[in-house]
């Protein structure tokens, strides 16, 4: 029987196309298949709003969570260490700094506090529950709610690196951040595939804001000669031009976010008002926890009451903590406290953002004090007209 032999260069050019035709077959299939995008493992959550605003009240809602790593405002190292630079200048330090923490990535700190740290260096590290538990602190638990003093006590003296470390064990990052001032900033954070980022852009009425920002004056001029581009002067404000630049933000931020907002951002922001918050905290919390993928605890909901439903209106000396307050009263307090002049002028700074955002104008001294006025729109009447936005304002 004769043999037939097959030269090696025609069986090595049949395995080439065999081969080929597979690689092609495998690739055409592949692509009839349904492709998953994998998310990161951890959920990022942006809390944006401005100062005396109840952000550091909405911080605490999501640093008491058992599942939450919490910062409030790590920027502040940015500010304060080039202080003599405008708020639009640090705007990418601090986007960078916010994304580092997002990551985990503590050594971005470096930068900011080169020496050997503690964990007391960090800006208002005692505030964060995460801090003052295991595996930063080993005097709390995670489902305890902790107190800023007790952690300060027993906590401060743990190093740095266990600001990392903590960070990397918990499901969800949340930072609260006062120092943006136009949402298209974070734009590549929104789109970064290694973030799952979302934003609970927080507001408050101006005019209570001014009433709370008088509290805390010295503590506030530094950072309102940052946003006035002063070159490290330090500016009281007496004038109202750092509460302009803050209406101006706030209506920036929220007509970028609903008004044709791009893909990447589609439900992925959330405006809460903090008048709505302390008039109804559960549903304004389980709103926020839902969007943040986030379940209300039995022992988180009794300790929400308990801080919202105290006696007093909240004092000079308390302006930067969480005590047990009236909320309700706190959010109206500029009513009483204000003087009608001071009030008109807020009104003409900050005009577009008070409309915008659902808040009554007042047209005379009698309408301010009058409490049986409700100054605060229903959130279905809330849907702004364009048409009554002034942009002079």
């Amino acid at each position: 029987m004769a043999r037939i032999r097959i030269p090696s260069t025609i069986v090595i050019l049949f395995v080439t196309v065999q081969t080929g035709f597979l690689l092609f077959m495998y690739a055409r299939y592949s692509s009839f298949m349904p492709q998953t995008e994998e998310k990161p493992s951890q959920v990022h959550i942006l809390i944006l709003s401005s100062w005396r605003s109840g952000s550091s009240f909405v911080g605490q809602l999501f640093s008491q969570h058992p599942s939450v790593f919490y910062l409030m405002e790590p920027a502040w190292h940015v500010w304060v260490t080039m202080s003599q630079n405008s708020a639009k200048v640090l705007h990418m330090a601090v986007r960078d700094l916010v994304r580092s923490v997002f990551m985990c990535d503590m050594s971005v700190f470096d930068a900011y506090m080169p020496w050997k740290r503690n964990l007391s260096d960090l800006f208002q590290w005692a505030v964060s529950r995460a801090l003052c538990s295991a595996p930063a602190c080993d005097s709390f638990q995670r489902t305890d709610i902790t107190s800023e003093m007790a952690c300060k006590t027993l906590c401060g003296r743990y190093p740095f690196s266990k600001v990392e470390e903590a960070c990397k064990t918990y499901s969800h990052v949340v930072v609260k951040e006062v120092r943006f001032f136009d949402l298209k900033v974070l734009y590549p954070l929104l789109s970064d595939p290694s973030l799952n980022l979302k934003i609970i852009h927080l507001v408050r009425d101006p005019r209570a804001v001014v009433k709370s920002r008088e509290q805390s004056v010295k503590a506030l001029a530094r950072d309102n000669g940052i946003v006035l581009s002063t070159n490290g002067t330090k500016v009281e404000d007496s004038k109202y031009k750092v509460m302009q630049e803050v209406c101006r933000s706030h209506v920036q931020i929220y007509e970028t976010a609903t008004l044709k907002p791009p893909n990447f951002l589609k439900g992925r922001y959330l405006m809460i008002r903090f008048e709505d918050l302390v008039r109804d905290p559960l549903s304004e919390i389980s709103e926020m926890y839902k969007f943040a993928d986030l379940n209300l605890t039995p022992r988180l909901k009794s300790w929400i009451y308990n801080i919202t439903h105290g006696q007093g209106p909240g004092r000079k000396k308390e302006a930067f903590k969480i005590t047990s307050r009236d909320a309700v009263s706190v959010s109206q307090a500029w009513r009483n406290v204000l003087p009608f002049q001071k009030v008109k002028k807020v009104q003409e700074v900050c005009k577009g953002a008070i409309n915008m955002l659902g808040y009554q104008l007042v047209d005379s001294e009698k309408e301010q004090r009058d409490l049986t006025l409700d100054l605060v729109l229903p959130r279905r009447q809330n849907q702004f007209s364009w048409l009554s936005f002034n942009p002079k304002h």
